[in-house]
């Protein structure tokens, strides 16, 4: 089965198509990556612009023009908290709607969580033992953990970089000095005390793991390996290091941040927000260095599918029209917790 997940964050909309073979991996095929700009198109109400409005809906015509040329059988597309929570959500959704013919999926943040967690899961194996799971988006932040296969806790909280840097770094340009650092600590330490003292509850866990765009780079910029050395290199995300590196972003403005190793222009801007929540989860959840794992929120989705699938399926059927996924994906985890 060819299956395609079209992700519509905060700064594009990632399709990412691959081929289903039961017993295998998800085959890649191919990532067709559109910019949406959600983030900056939301102003401080919540409300998603026109003009942004107008981004995704080119974005979702190409990604489904490409999902037909490739013969994708089933295609799911979803939105992430930056229109999940936007205070014009259903307009956004009918607009897409009726442009595009597609119904965008809304997930909730803590399914988002346990998907991120399935992945996480499937990449590192039964021998990683529990696992903590920390995923920084552009609008929210999601934090995982279990000693199985779904995780036995997982929360969705509002502290996602774009987010943070709107509501509490709204200024065009640095510097930031420490009260901005500090009052965005505390904001970012009251929303996640709850969700700290459920995990030190449980046992410590044998692997601590971040994924997404925001820890992957953090990690670069703190040394971690390129891109280029590819997905098996081990990445790893140290909390002296990021400490030390929060006042330096704080001094310089995006267009300086876009010449250190591993900032993208798209997300250099709120890179400074992504610092610092990385480096507080870290703190509260006494985590002294995390490991970035390859696989996040879109691969959950496709293991999910894969699973559902029956072991004698035949490889690369391409009668069947695109649709939505299973069912299996709008499982929940055990115990969550709501922001």
């Amino acid at each position: 089965m060819r299956c395609g997940v079209l992700d519509i964050g905060s700064q594009s909309a990632q399709l990412r198509i691959v081929d289903l073979v039961p017993g295998l991996p998800p085959q890649e095929v191919a990532t067709v990556k559109q910019p949406v700009r959600l983030g900056e198109g939301t102003d401080r109400g919540g409300t998603v612009g026109p003009e942004a409005v107008r981004r995704l809906v080119h974005a979702v015509t190409e990604a489904v023009a490409a999902a037909k040329a490739h013969g994708v059988d089933t295609l799911y597309p979803f939105v992430t908290s930056v229109v999940r929570d936007a205070a014009n959500r259903d307009e956004v959704l009918r607009a897409v709607s009726t442009a595009c013919g597609v119904q965008l999926a809304t997930m909730t943040g803590e399914e988002e969580a346990r998907l991120t967690f399935v992945a996480a899961r499937s990449w590192y194996g039964w021998s990683a033992g529990p696992m903590l799971l920390a995923d920084i988006g552009g609008g929210s932040l999601e934090i995982a953990y279990g000693r199985g296969g779904e995780p036995s806790f997982a929360v969705s909280l509002p502290l996602g970089a774009g987010r943070l840097t709107r509501q509490h770094l709204p200024r065009v340009q640095p510097p930031y000095g420490k009260g901005d650092i500090r009052s965005l600590q505390r904001h970012i330490r009251a929303a996640l005390a709850g969700p700290a003292a459920i995990v030190a509850a449980e046992p410590a866990p044998e692997l601590r793991v971040a994924t997404s765009r925001t820890f992957t780079q953090l990690a670069r910029l703190t040394g971690a390996p390129a891109a280029k050395a590819g997905p098996y290199a081990v990445r790893t995300l140290d909390r002296a290091a990021l400490t030390k590196w929060i006042p330096r972003l704080a001094r310089m403005t995006a267009a300086e941040r876009t010449l250190l190793p591993g900032v993208s222009q798209a997300r250099a801007h709120q890179i400074l927000a992504g610092a610092v929540v990385a480096e507080t989860v870290m703190d509260l959840l006494h985590v002294q260095r995390f490991t970035v794992c390859p696989w996040a929120l879109r691969d959950g989705i496709l293991l999910e599918h894969l699973g559902a699938l029956p072991r004698t399926a035949p490889q690369s059927p391409r009668s069947r029209p695109l649709s939505p996924p299973p069912a299996a994906v709008a499982r929940r985890p055990r115990r969550v917790v709501r922001s």
